[in-house]
């Protein structure tokens, strides 16, 4: 079975995208969001790949 990312509707703080990539790749989404968290500090990328993937990632049905 092929592994698929779908925003997370339990583990969601905005939109679900971190939840979502935790579910994933089997991590703790604590260390997803401080990722995105220091990408936003340092510049907009992180937050326009949030806003991305936010935008276009599928929800679960």
């Amino acid at each position: 079975m092929q592994k698929k990312f779908y925003l997370s509707q339990s583990d969601k703080k905005i939109g679900g995208v971190c939840g979502g990539l935790a579910e994933y790749f089997d991590v703790d989404p604590f260390m997803v969001r401080l990722i995105f968290f220091i990408a936003i500090i340092c510049g907009t990328l992180g937050f326009w790949i949030y806003i991305i993937m936010w935008l276009f990632a599928p929800k679960r049905a």
